[in-house]
């Protein structure tokens, strides 16, 4: 196998990676906006602001954006929705957040960090106390289209329940990185494939 065949065929995987991690379409359409909350009204209940969620997606770029999530996870048992049986609320939590997760993955997001609280607030004012925050999460999403897909989808909202029962408190809200001292995955499938294809080269050489 030639040099230019393994990393011509480095490079043919690294743009069909970034066909997929990026967003393509632009930002979302005046349509597509309008859709979206005809399909899910009256979906979700809770204390959200409809007018919030459209003002941001209304102001969409079409750049990716970064979700920050505190979660208080119930400690307590709960009652399962549909059995009524005594179960943990963390066995709640992940029966929505595990689909959650996979769903992100297949549409080019993932979870930037999740990190478990290990104190108290340190340094805070002018805020309400700390309710018992259990975690903390970044989900990277690839576009604002991706979140209402996810968000109209309705197996998300069969599993709703479970979410409500295993997170009593929670709040997010979107971000876009500024300043970051860690590695996105455009540059480290570049560098495992850079790697790869550097060793199968060798191989070739030395065989």
């Amino acid at each position: 196998m030639s040099g230019w065949m393994i990393w011509g065929s480095a490079l043919a995987l690294y743009v069909l990676f970034r066909l997929w991690y990026d967003n393509w379409r632009g930002p979302l359409t005046k349509a597509e906006i309008d859709a979206f909350f005809a399909k899910v009204q009256g979906r979700y209940s809770g204390g959200n602001d409809p007018a919030v969620l459209r003002r941001f997606l209304e102001e969409d770029d079409g750049k990716e954006f970064v979700m920050l999530n505190l979660v208080k996870i119930e400690e307590g048992m709960v009652a399962h929705p549909e059995t009524g049986e005594q179960v943990s609320g963390y066995s709640m939590m992940r029966r929505y957040s595990d689909p959650f997760v996979k769903a992100l993955m297949r549409r080019g997001g993932h979870p930037g960090m999740v990190g478990a609280k290990v104190g108290p607030y340190i340094d805070a004012w002018n805020v309400e106390g700390d309710p018992g925050w259990s975690i903390f999460g970044l989900m990277r999403y690839r576009s604002r289209r991706d979140l209402v897909a996810m968000a109209s989808d309705p197996f998300f909202h069969e599993i709703h329940p479970y979410k409500l029962l295993g997170i009593p408190t929670t709040f997010s809200f979107p971000t876009q990185r500024r300043v970051s001292a860690y590695m996105g995955p455009r540059v480290w499938v570049a560098l495992v494939l850079a790697l790869i294809a550097a060793l199968v080269q060798l191989a070739t050489l030395t065989f």
